[in-house]
């Protein structure tokens, strides 16, 4: 044990310090915070006017309320609310919300359509009740109706599940009726997770991080006692620019602005915009919005600071694209040098992780979700614990630990990292052992490590407490997803499947990796080595992958977004597969054939998949939704063809082999450039599949111009426009406004058309058939078939694909008020009954065949300023769908004509009617669907004779099977404008996950002490994922916003349009109108009362988040 003076002083305060900062980060989950308290008080500023406060818990923690009986007597004879906790017009309102309410006979008091407490209402209007007295807690509800004695007029029901949902205090009481002094409810929200750390807390956190870096600069000093010295800390060449760099770093800079992202960038991007309002990092679309925690800081929080920059996708996506760089700079000067000599210097080993690093980048990394930063990590932490290894030293492996340890609060996946530190754990062991013995301490070197990895504790606890994590997992694990360890494999099975998430740009990078790993553990176990590698990193970095797929299996989800940590450690699994070919394919020719047979295979296998990106990223796409294929012809067999012959090759050279000389080259040159050659199809394969993606979007560009794709957009974003589709997506904010004038008839000083002119013209031509009334009742959308393993969405593992349903919102149909041709079917997209005919061929019983033609309408002079015929049409319409393919269905076409001297049609001088001259074929119109929904059919003025002034619709059902019909309105020219000149960036918007990163100028709604924000709009991307997974994962049932939006407000959609693009499902958006009661005003936010107290670690309120649908 050493005796020299500096060497006891630094021992002792690398004891002292790391232990202290140990214990500072030990106690952040139980000290103190600051919490926000909120309530909502009812009456507010002695107003019975209904308030709105929509809680993201969906429940509170109580709700308490007095209300004086004498009020009943103001409510309407035939019944009313007293108060609710939702509007009676939201969805599933009664199995929702609470009810104080007066029907004829009685007054109700029911909450999730459990009768709490009922009595006469002569009773309680005739003074004999005092007040009524509610309350509800997660343990029970009771009422009381003060003063009868009635059997049911008090009771209480012991039950967990009948707190209600709270979006606001409604009421139809009249708005002059003046509060009673009694009147009084209280909503105590739950905002366990609105918290700061208190003074103690911050305390802590200084006190452990001086501590943790004292600790660390004695460990240094320690080290130092070796006698050796500093040590570089970097190669000499580390910032020599060479050609692999310039490839791989120029491919990245390209990509950045033109390649596809990823599923969760959305939904990430949400969740950082919202968390500085919000005062913590909420998960914003599901689970009651709880914390993160304990994942996603500090990466989260550093999208957070990068949004109040700037929210262009460009410039979000920018931490990726440094990770990236940093991924390669660390692989080809840290990782390929350590594994040996041979890895450094043989230029196909260099050049197989640069193409395999990027194929993975490209397909899984180019966005927002922590895989980029957890492969950084992954890297980092192996390049620190080699050093370790490397120099005996124990500040590199404290390094390690912090890296490792920060990695893993990343993301669940960050185990990478922390199986980098296990493999590398006995080696520093040794040192810890020797070094110890030397300085008379083995505390001395592990005190420092043991703050190195508690220092995380800062980003799971540093605001919230202990309690509120807890509950934050139990929530999480109860709505799921959360499939058991056993249930990995799903994660490979979603792999191989033909969807987005197993697209070919996806598996074969996973396969290449998989298919070295097994070569690499095969000369490892046949020879002990990889020839020209040295063993113990080699052997390190092969258990840092094998533990990385065993630590995934914990992973509750099992989506394959998670394969982009494997980036960078993957990579370098290439470089030695590609050492590991090269050894064993050399002696034979035989062993290089089977390998070119297994790479082929790999290739088919790969080519399988569709060439399918996420959402917009698809756009112009060759084969996004399907197997590459030329004239009908499969890559994939093909490829699997040449895997069969070359297997067959191979075996016919095994069974020569001992019949014929050793091909085997005999010079050095020539070993070399045969294992070269061996080599290369990694390198090769992997090669060009960067080129094809690339290749894809450049053609995705070309195909889309002057459309929107994800290039044009972060191209526009750099050049000073950073909304994205917000600029691209037209919409119809009035879809009465564009009405086309009848052929003929004069418009008025407003402009309009007399309403009677426009029914007279829908069947100005001839009309077999077709009636005002003509439209089916039900007009439910086709289910859509989801994807199995599509990202974010609800399907049970194994279950196969799920069965979607849900339409647009007002356009499923049913009665509304008698319209203009006497017609009473509901009209969707807001267009006016009063001003709106429609007719239909749709018969109850019976059906028969029909025919229409419409009158002639003006089209408009200036087609600049009008891009867009539409005509809003419902029913089963034959259409052509993106691919040039004939759908069947019911012909709805469009003629053209123009227009002349008076006279007959086509007759000019006869009947003093303008003539008409055809011009042109009949266009069938674009039509994006569902069927048989209410939808816009489209018609470019581009496909619009240029010599035609007039059109027509002409309708032809002659198919009796009863869901075969169609029904049209009249047509209009779209009055357009963006959904930035519409929405623009101040109004609240919800924005599905999905859709946030092409949203970047719109503002998510905003939430503050448990209490949400109502969003004005809402805005969807295309039907299929808004069904299957946008819809679902924010659902009522999942505790996300869209459960208590549907409920306090109802929807319209407005007609949208992507510009140049007008066949295209884009998506759609919808405006929301807060619904009400009997009174008349608008419903108001309702003013919080907020407070401030300190809560200990172990706090919780006194009911858990109540969540309605558990798995």
């Amino acid at each position: 044990m050493s005796r020299d003076p500096r060497v006891v002083r630094l021992r002792l305060i690398s004891i002292v310090s790391g232990l202290l900062g140990t214990l500072c980060f030990l106690s952040l989950p139980f000290l103190p915070v600051s919490q926000t308290t909120a309530s909502v008080q009812w009456p507010q500023n002695g107003s019975v006017d209904s308030v709105s406060a929509p809680l993201m818990a969906h429940s509170p923690q109580r709700v308490t309320a007095t209300l004086p009986c004498a009020l009943v007597a103001d409510l309407p004879e035939d019944g009313g609310i007293l108060m609710s906790t939702v509007p009676a017009g939201g969805e599933e309102a009664g199995e929702r919300g609470m009810f104080v309410r007066a029907s004829s006979e009685t007054v109700d008091v029911v909450s999730r359509s459990r009768v709490i407490a009922s009595a006469p209402r002569e009773a309680v209007a005739d003074g004999e009740c005092g007040v009524l007295r509610v309350e509800a807690t997660g343990e029970y509800v009771e009422a009381s109706f003060d003063g009868i004695d009635e059997p049911g007029a008090t009771a209480r029901v012991e039950a967990t599940d009948l707190r209600p949902m709270v979006v606001g205090i409604y009421s139809d009481l009249p708005s002059e009726t003046v509060a009673p002094a009694e009147l009084a409810v209280t909503v105590d929200v739950d905002s366990r997770f609105t918290t700061d750390p208190t003074p103690l807390k911050w305390a802590a956190i200084v006190l452990g991080l001086l501590s943790t870096a004292v600790a660390l600069v004695a460990l240094h000093g320690l080290d130092q006692t070796d006698g050796r010295g500093g040590l570089r800390f970097m190669p000499r060449d580390w910032f020599r620019i060479r050609l692999p760099d310039v490839a791989v770093l120029g491919t990245l800079g390209v990509w950045h602005f033109v390649g596809g992202n990823t599923s969760d960038d959305g939904y990430i991007m949400t969740m950082a915009r919202a968390a500085e309002p919000a005062g913590y990092m909420a998960n914003y679309y599901r689970w009651y919005g709880v914390p993160e925690s304990p994942f996603g800081s500090p990466y989260y929080d550093l999208l957070t600071l990068f949004s109040q920059v700037s929210t262009a996708s460009p410039w979000m996506r920018l931490p990726a694209l440094i990770a990236a760089v940093l991924c390669w700079l660390v692989i080809s000067r840290e990782v390929l040098p350590r594994l040996g000599r041979a890895a450094r210097t043989t230029p196909v080993v260099v050049w197989s992780a640069a193409a395999v690093f990027l194929a993975f980048w490209m397909a899984f990394n180019n966005g927002l979700r922590p895989e980029p930063a957890i492969a950084l990590g992954a890297l980092l932490t192996w390049v620190s614990v080699e050093r370790a290894i490397a120099t005996r030293r124990m500040l590199p492996f404290a390094v390690a630990v912090i890296i490792a340890s920060f990695s893993l609060a990343t993301g669940p996946t960050g185990l990478m990292a922390v199986a980098a530190l296990i493999m590398g754990l006995r080696a520093v062991l040794g040192t810890v052992v020797a070094r110890g013995k030397r300085i008379g301490s083995y505390l001395a070197l592990v005190a420092p490590v043991l703050a190195s990895g508690t220092m995380v504790l800062i980003c799971v606890f540093g605001v919230q407490t202990l309690a509120a994590v807890l509950e934050a997992i139990r929530v999480r694990g109860e709505i799921g997803p959360n499939l058991a360890w056993y249930e990995e494999f799903v994660r490979y099975y979603y792999l191989m499947i033909p969807t987005v998430d197993g697209s070919l740009a996806r598996r074969l990078p996973v396969l290449l990796v998989m298919l070295c790993l097994i070569m690499v553990i095969g000369t490892l176990l046949r020879r002990g080595k990889v020839p020209g590698a040295a063993s113990g990193p080699v052997w390190r970095l092969v258990g840092v992958v094998v533990g990385t797929a065993f630590f995934m299996m914990f992973s509750p989800t099992k989506w394959t977004h998670h394969f982009g940590v494997y980036a960078g450690i993957g990579a370098a699994i290439a470089a030695l597969g590609a050492l590991a070919i090269s050894a064993s394919a050399v002696r034979t020719a035989r062993n290089r054939t089977l390998f070119f047979g297994v790479i082929l295979m790999v290739l088919a296998l790969a080519f399988a998949g569709p060439n399918g990106w996420w959402y917009v990223s698809s756009y112009g796409i060759p084969w996004w939704d399907k197997a590459p294929s030329v004239s009908g012809i499969s890559a994939a067999s093909v490829l699997l063809l040449l895997a069969v012959v070359t297997f067959a090759f191979a075996g016919w050279q095994h069974l020569r082999a001992d019949y014929t000389a050793d091909t085997a080259p005999r010079t050095s040159a020539g070993r070399r450039r045969m294992r070269t050659i061996a080599a290369a199809p990694i390198a090769v394969v992997a090669g060009l599949l960067v080129v094809f993606n690339v290749a894809s979007f450049a053609k995705g560009v070309q195909k889309q111009f002057p459309a929107y794709t994800v290039g044009a957009g972060n191209i526009s974003a750099l050049a000073g426009n950073p909304c994205m589709l917000a600029d691209r997506v037209m919409v119809e904010p009035d879809a009465n406004a564009g009405m086309l004038a009848p052929l003929g008839a004069e418009r008025r000083p407003d402009g309009t058309i007399d309403p009677e002119v426009l029914a007279e013209a829908i069947e100005g031509g001839d009309n077999t058939n077709f009636t005002p009334d003509g439209v089916a009742p039900d007009l439910s959308a086709d289910a859509v078939v989801g994807d199995p393993g599509a990202a974010n969405t609800t399907s049970e593992p194994g279950g196969g694909p799920s069965v979607n349903t849900g339409e647009s919102a007002g356009t499923s149909g049913g009665r509304g008020v008698e319209g203009v041709n006497e017609s009473t079917v509901a009209l969707p997209f807001g267009l006016d009954p009063a001003t709106t005919p429609v007719l239909g061929s749709h018969f109850v019983g019976a059906q028969r065949v029909a025919n229409l033609e419409t009158g002639w309408y003006v089209l408009p002079e200036d087609r600049e300023a009008n891009p867009l015929l539409v005509i809003s049409a419902a029913g089963r319409i034959g259409r052509f769908d993106a691919d040039g393919i004939y759908k069947y269905g019911q012909a709805v076409t469009v003629e053209f004509g123009r227009s002349g001297a008076p006279g007959a049609e086509g007759e000019p001088g006869a009947e003093g009617e303008p003539a008409v001259e055809m011009v042109g074929e009949p266009v069938v119109p674009f039509d994006i669907g569902p069927a048989p929904t209410w939808r816009n059919l489209r018609v470019p003025m581009d496909r619009v004779p240029a010599d035609a002034d007039v059109m027509r619709i002409r309708v032809d059902d002659e198919d009796l099977t009863p869901d075969q019909w169609a029904a049209v309105t009249p047509p209009r020219a779209a009055q357009l404008q963006t959904v930035q000149e519409m929405v623009g960036s101040d109004s609240p918007v919800l924005l599905d996950w999905a859709v946030s990163l092409q949203f970047p100028c719109q503002r998510p709604f905003q939430h503050y002490a448990g209490v949400g924000e109502l969003p004005e709009f809402r805005i969807l991307p295309d039907r299929p994922l808004a069904v299957s997974a946008t819809s679902t994962w924010m659902s009522y049932e999942a505790g996300g916003p869209l459960g208590w939006v549907e409920t306090a407000a109802r929807a319209r959609t407005i007609p949208s349009y992507l510009r140049h693009d007008w066949n295209r499902d884009w998506g759609s958006i919808e405006a929301y109108t807060p619904l009400g009661t009997y009174q008349p005003g608008p419903v108001e936010p309702a003013e919080l009362t907020l407070g401030e107290t300190n809560r200990w670690g172990w706090w919780s309120p006194e009911a858990p988040i109540l969540v309605t649908d558990p798995e």
